[in-house]
């Protein structure tokens, strides 16, 4: 009875290993994306990339252009957006892509600012993929909004551009004068009308596909980011919308599971010195990790009050730990060299900002002697008067 009941259990396995396995199977269907994008050498790499995750994405696959053209190929269990682009530089095409051969046809044209490549791409036709056909259609009360905005930066364009340059030239007197006329106050006015219209397209857009999956990913797709004020946002798709692939990522970014109380997340930084977490911790009673970057603004005028608090606590066993999350180290170098911070600071390598769900910067971390996160979600201030209190 014993070997009956043993073969009975491995037959119910292999039966169950072999069901699921059969259902991955039927639920990823192989794709194929060909392109042809006039403009575009041979020997450029081109990238594909997911989009509106809303995380640092690392390609899927890759291509090289030869002949003029280049392939993609994989497999999808749903339609998925994409980004195709060339890896040495920004700009790229959303492409919404399923299973099947898709072809991809466009130009693109290429600018050059500081040394960084910008891709413009236009006359794009895509075919053999429905979903991006329905994609575009839903997107189209946005796009209406492209020439709304481009209508009022030219009717500013002046006034904007007076103010601009006395910025530049640190006229305050003037940004004053200037701020004070008709034309600035239209802008203004246009702007609020703008915003106003803006959130009413968008939330329609969403709303109008809320009972699929197309709902939370173009509220994934049309917003930069998410706090927990979006819950409504969620709460009004349906339980078919919400266990969808974007409905998942949707979910994380507005309620997203926190660290406190667990251990810090992985790290994989470049720099000077040790960067596990062990050596950072070692010593010390509390470690504030900072993520900023060369181009955020609050962040650096965040660092004077840093300075001072490491100053005053570093004795007492505070240390900072500052992740940048530039895309290009030259632009971390020379704002480390600009702000000289007198902490260890590291450059994140395109996994640790994704690892600690860092939505926004800056975004600071307070970690206890065991690596626990002890403080998240919270101001500078807030964070410090934790340190100070013990």
């Amino acid at each position: 009875m014993k070997i009956m009941k043993l073969n009975l259990k491995s037959t119910w396995i292999a039966l169950f290993l072999c069901m699921y396995i059969t259902n991955v199977i039927a639920q990823s269907k192989p794709f194929t994306i060909t392109g042809t994008i006039n403009g575009l050498a041979d020997g450029t790499k081109m990238e594909l990339i997911p989009g509106a995750t809303h995380k640092d994405e690392k390609p899927i696959a890759q291509a090289i252009i030869t002949n003029g053209n280049f392939e993609f190929k994989g497999s999808l269990a749903g339609p998925r957006l994409f980004i195709i682009r060339p890896s040495d530089g920004y700009g790229g095409y959303s492409l919404m892509a399923q299973d099947g051969a898709i072809t991809i046809t466009g130009t693109t044209s290429v600018s050059e600012n500081n040394g960084t490549k910008y891709y413009n791409f236009a006359n794009v036709v895509v075919k053999g993929s429905a979903a991006h056909t329905q994609y575009w259609q839903k997107k189209a009360p946005h796009r209406g909004l492209d020439s709304l905005y481009s209508s009022n930066n030219e009717a500013g364009r002046e006034i904007s551009e007076k103010i601009n340059e006395a910025f530049k030239n640190k006229d305050t007197v003037l940004v004053k004068q200037l701020r004070a006329t008709e034309a600035y106050k239209q802008v203004l006015t246009s702007d609020s009308i703008f915003f106003a219209v803006a959130g009413k397209t968008i939330s329609k857009i969403i709303s109008d596909n809320k009972e699929t999956w197309w709902g939370p990913f173009l509220a994934l797709d049309m917003y930069s980011y998410f706090t927990p004020n979006e819950k409504p946002l969620y709460a009004m798709f349906s339980p078919q919308a919400k266990a969808s692939y974007y409905g998942k990522i949707l979910k994380e970014q507005i309620d997203p599971e926190g660290f406190k109380g667990k251990k810090a997340p992985l790290l994989d930084l470049k720099g000077e010195g040790n960067t596990d977490m062990a050596s950072l911790l070692k010593g010390n009673k509390y470690v504030l990790v900072d993520f900023w970057a060369s181009w955020c603004v609050p962040c650096r005028k965040s660092i004077p009050h840093l300075k001072k608090a490491y100053e005053e606590l570093n004795g007492k066993g505070f240390q900072i730990v500052s992740i940048s999350i530039d895309k290009k180290e030259a632009d971390w170098q020379k704002a480390q060299k600009e702000e000289q911070l007198p902490w260890p600071s590291f450059l994140d390598k395109g996994t640790t900002a994704n690892a600690w769900k860092v939505r926004a910067i800056p975004t600071m971390f307070l970690l206890d002697a065991k690596g626990v996160v002890v403080g998240e979600g919270l101001s500078l201030d807030e964070l410090l008067a934790k340190v100070k209190a013990n």
